[in-house]
């Protein structure tokens, strides 16, 4: 990457970047007996730069997406790879109008990703994963008719976007993985598998988990979708919908070509849409697609027993509803 002080633009990937904020994805599976003090001391810097995000520190590694200005972004990737431990820490970088969290968290847990594994099982990447596939190599085989592509995340992210035939996973967090792949892929075990997430931290153990399980030819897209969207190649070929993401933007375009396409639809009415937003009663909160008729007519609750409610908020937001259908 290079940065200018002056011109506050980046060059990444072979694009010019010129939005005032950046988008820092990453993650490294690496061990950290002192996850607990780096992610005290990690958080205290973060709150000086003025950061905002989500970061997981964990005995296994580090897990992140950060938002801040190009100079703020620019002097954490610094400050990150002054230790030996991630001094060859891939940032994957997006641009942003604005800051894309409220506020920055940086939290000590015992897993980057929860999947609660049993303990005789080894979920170490470092010494079990699948193949890594780039871009091109992992856009060459979802065109192969053997080759079965799982999808790793979670059934919510798969509904607004995913990559054409991959199988939607029956799951609502990973912990849920082991279980579905035990009812639902045995057929597959001497098949070629491929899986994708967001960023790649997830498949790092998905993969193995498969391996572990038996099946003897697994692969991985390397850096995500998030990569894939960004290779100057692929440019997102074969994805339909958008990704979703973990922050305030909640969506993004993934598909950089003319096949770009919206395959969700609104709760409410079944119009072709890919917006998500948060049930207006904040005791479901479940989040869901809905179009912006919709969400006025039905006050931004997914059932009418959520619109009764008597905590409902939609008086709260309307403000902010006629502010969003201003822009």
């Amino acid at each position: 990457m290079e940065y200018n002080d002056i011109t506050a633009r980046c060059t990444f990937g072979g694009k010019t970047m010129s939005k005032d904020y950046r988008v820092l994805l990453y993650y490294k599976y690496v061990d950290m007996p002192d996850y607990e003090e780096y992610a005290a001391e990690h958080l205290r810097f973060c709150k000086e730069n003025e950061l905002k995000g989500r970061i997981i520190v964990a005995p296994e590694g580090i897990n992140g997406t950060v938002s801040g200005t190009v100079e703020q972004t620019e002097r954490y990737m610094n400050y990150v790879k002054q230790d030996p431990r991630f001094e060859d820490l891939w940032f994957k970088i997006d641009e942003s109008d604005e800051h894309t969290f409220k506020k920055m968290f940086v939290r000590p847990k015992q897993e980057l990703v929860t999947w609660r594994l049993d303990d005789e099982i080894d979920d170490n990447p470092n010494n079990l994963t699948g193949q890594y596939l780039s871009p091109k190599e992992f856009h060459d085989a979802l065109l192969d008719e053997d080759t079965i592509v799982i999808d790793g995340r979670n059934d919510y992210e798969y509904e607004i976007g995913h990559f054409r035939n991959a199988i939607k996973p029956g799951v609502q967090s990973s912990r849920e993985f082991p279980e579905w792949i035990d009812e639902n892929l045995e057929e597959y075990k001497d098949k070629r598998v491929i899986t994708y997430c967001t960023g790649g931290v997830r498949c790092e153990k998905l993969t193995g988990i498969l391996m572990n399980k038996g099946f003897k030819d697994v692969a991985q897209l390397h850096g995500g979708v998030v990569n894939y969207s960004q290779d100057e190649e692929v440019q997102g070929r074969l994805w339909d919908g958008k990704l979703y993401v973990f922050d305030e933007r909640i969506s993004i375009r993934a598909n950089h070509t003319d096949e770009d396409v919206v395959i969700a639809t609104c709760h409410h009415c079944g119009t072709t849409e890919d917006r998500y937003i948060n049930c207006s009663n904040p005791e479901c909160n479940r989040q869901y697609v809905c179009c912006t008729e919709c969400e006025e007519k039905h006050e931004a609750a997914c059932t009418t027993e959520c619109r009764e409610h008597p905590r409902n908020r939609w008086p709260n937001i309307k403000e902010t509803y006629a502010d969003k259908k201003a822009q």
